[in-house]
């Protein structure tokens, strides 16, 4: 699972185009407000860049081993493409041939609205929104379109080009929605992800029923690794493995792995590589299962990683994984505050709200670390969450324990990048409330994606024959807002400040405040005027914040407050804020464990989809005055080999200032898979 947060800045637009052809400059690490955080801004998007702290004092076999996971990481680019819809691929290189080739005029307002809209589709790994998943279309017309086609050389073109094709999938209705999770349709048949093909919803839920076994006490996650289709009128997978689909690909991944294989930090480290290897090659789900398990226990090396299929936030029905990877290497002084908070899991998993009977009697395996990441990819990049805890296997969890990681120089970036932007000036509603923000916001921020990754993911247990996919298009939006609940009900706990993890419990005053702000206001400037809330983690903040609001309306515990014609939501009894984070943590784990899907689809429905639409023109109306984008994600820096007598010395990173040539780069020497899939 993964934790993300809402961070936004106003910064100036500091870099262009690729497609004017201008040279990339490359900046080393610089100190203090010399770094250039914010290098990009378009439509609702800033770009920034992170720095990859320590890396120097890394030893020469580790920074070895970084550079080869990092290649890993890069080579599964197109398999999130493909994953996020069938013709994605087909629509970027048909793009990417435009910004190559293209021999007409490329000052035009015209082509600059292009340009964004293939920044857009980078971004977004495809022609979907990132977050909302509602498809975009560009703000150039058809007609541009087919002029910038017949002005573009046909050589440059992928094979499958064809002008008409290619011109309905971006312009026209087809493909709405990515990922639909409203009640009362056929899920599978509504999404344009590209998990399922041409079947129904009543038959992908029919197909891995019969594969459960309820008794079985390791139970595979079928289909984590597949895609559904029909052939010949019968249900098939197309498994993701070396020799079966996206092999062009996975067989790269394995090279680079293999690679890093030879440079383990130790033993144990070599066998986790080596079992993701087998998994590549075979697609088998058993030895998938054993790579989680030794990733788990893997506690000693420095440096490590996540690759593979692993979330199913793309899949409405939860089951698909998508491709990603994060290479990282862990913050030894941070993390010593995560080891206190690992050292005490049973307290806190004994001290839960939570019904006796769904507590774990023995907490296994909990370990968590502070990292710094080095390289992003698939899901994980542009956009990348700031927390995660794996694997997502519950019997895993139970049994072995789980990894958790709090990614903090990329909430570092993000501090950084959103210094002066006037949000929290605009939607506090006192200087008190920003004083609070100003003083504690960045270290409540790290301590609940700690909390919310290290012990909240891997709380509780399930009831005897629960199998933890049975609250299905909900469960994702549910297991955010447990995770959460449990940091939150913690937070505003004396145990807290006795480990020494917060000096005052002002600090979690701080980020209650943050917390239903956001719920309640700010994650709106991320949505359209008139539409609902789609994405997990925004479903689940407004479900926390508004379900808190209306049962605490008799107490007056969160008080709706106008002035100056602005609406603001304060905290008036903390306390009393605290108890309804226990009891509704409670619920939702009763709701998790019992598999209880109609009451989770009840708690989803009426409290975190439907926004009030003059509450929320007002906020988009307030938060376009500050001309911020709501939404940001990161390029990743570039590691080149120093080689003497045909050695390698070193390994050196640098900091590129040009997103477009990353992408562009990116799409001509890691791009492996076929156009069409």
């Amino acid at each position: 699972m993964k934790h993300f947060t809402l961070i936004a800045a106003g910064m100036v637009l500091l870099s262009f185009f690729s497609c004017q052809n201008k040279p990339e400059k490359q900046a080393g690490p610089l100190d203090g407000t010399d770094f250039q955080w914010q290098i990009d801004q378009f439509a609702d998007v800033r770009i920034l860049r992170y720095q990859v702290d320590d890396f120097d004092s890394l030893s020469l076999k580790q920074k070895k081993l970084v550079y080869y996971l990092s290649q890993a990481a890069v080579c599964g680019r197109d398999i999130t493409f493909d994953q996020n819809y069938k013709y994605n691929l087909l629509i970027r290189r048909s793009l990417e041939a435009i910004c190559e080739g293209y021999k007409g005029d490329r000052s035009t307002d015209d082509f600059k609205k292009f340009e964004i809209y293939l920044k857009r589709v980078w971004f977004s790994n495809g022609i979907h929104h990132h977050y909302s998943t509602d498809k975009f279309v560009p703000e150039f017309s058809s007609a541009y379109f087919t002029s910038l086609v017949e002005n573009t050389p046909r050589e440059l073109f992928p094979q499958e080009f064809e002008a008409g094709f290619v011109e309905e999938l971006i312009f026209s209705p087809v493909a709405a929605k990515r990922v639909c999770l409203d009640a009362g349709i056929d899920l599978v048949k509504c999404s344009a992800c590209n998990f399922y093909e041409d079947i129904t919803e009543k038959e992908v839920e029919d197909f891995y029923a019969k594969m459960l076994d309820p008794n079985d006490p390791e139970p595979v996650s079928y289909g984590l690794n597949s895609k559904l289709v029909k052939v010949d009128g019968k249900l098939t997978e197309k498994r993701y493995h070396l020799g079966g689909m996206y092999s062009t690909a996975i067989e790269k991944i394995i090279y680079w792995l293999e690679k890093a294989a030879g440079v383990a930090e130790n033993n144990e480290q070599k066998e986790t590589v080596e079992s993701l290897i087998k998994y590549y090659k075979t697609g088998d789900l058993k030895e998938f299962d054993r790579y989680s398990i030794l990733w788990v226990k893997d506690l000693q090396s420095q440096v490590d990683f996540v690759n593979g299929f692993i979330e199913t936030y793309g899949d409405p029905l939860g089951r698909k994984g998508g491709w990603e990877s994060i290479v990282n290497f862990k913050n030894i002084e941070a993390t010593k505050r995560t080891d206190i908070i690992g050292k005490n899991a049973q307290w806190f998993e004994d001290h839960s709200p939570i019904d006796d009977k769904f507590k774990k009697k023995e907490v296994k395996g909990v370990s968590a670390k502070v990292i710094t990441a080095a390289m992003l990819g698939g899901e994980s990049y542009p956009a990348t969450p700031i927390g995660v805890n794996l694997p997502n296997a519950d019997w895993i969890r139970k049994e072995y324990g789980s990894k958790s990681v709090t990614i903090e120089n990329i909430t570092y970036a993000y501090d950084q990048a959103a210094m002066g932007s006037g949000q929290l000036e605009e939607f506090a509603y006192s200087p008190e409330e920003v004083e609070l923000a100003k003083k504690w916001g960045g270290l409540a921020n790290n301590l609940h994606t700690d909390l919310h990754e290290c012990l909240g993911h891997g709380s509780g247990q399930l009831a005897q024959g629960i199998k933890g996919d049975e609250l299905k298009n909900y469960g994702s939006t549910l297991e955010e807002a447990r995770a959460d609940l449990f940091a939150l009900y913690y937070m505003l706990d004396d145990k807290i400040v006795e480990l020494g993890l917060m000096p005052t419990l002002d600090a979690a005053k701080a980020e209650y405040s943050n917390y239903i702000r956001n719920g309640l206001m700010v994650q709106l400037t991320r949505i359209e005027l008139g539409k609902n809330i789609e994405e997990s983690h925004m479903r689940n903040r407004k479900l926390i914040a508004q379900w808190c609001y209306e049962k605490g309306k008799a107490d007056n515990v969160i008080e709706k407050k106008t002035r100056d014609n602005k609406s603001y939501f304060v905290i008036n009894d903390f306390a009393k804020l605290h108890k309804l984070f226990g009891e509704l943590l409670k619920e939702v784990q009763r709701i998790k464990s019992e598999g209880d899907y109609e009451t989770g689809k009840a708690l989803v429905e009426n409290y975190a989809v439907k926004v009030d639409p003059v509450l929320h023109k007002e906020v988009l109306d307030r938060y376009a005055k500050l001309k911020l984008a709501p939404y940001a994600g990161f390029v990743n820096p570039v590691y080149t080999l120093v080689m003497k007598d045909g050695e390698i010395a070193d390994v050196n990173v640098e900091y590129v200032t040009d997103y477009s040539k990353q992408m562009m780069d990116y799409s001509k020497n890691y791009s492996y898979l076929p156009t069409i899939n």
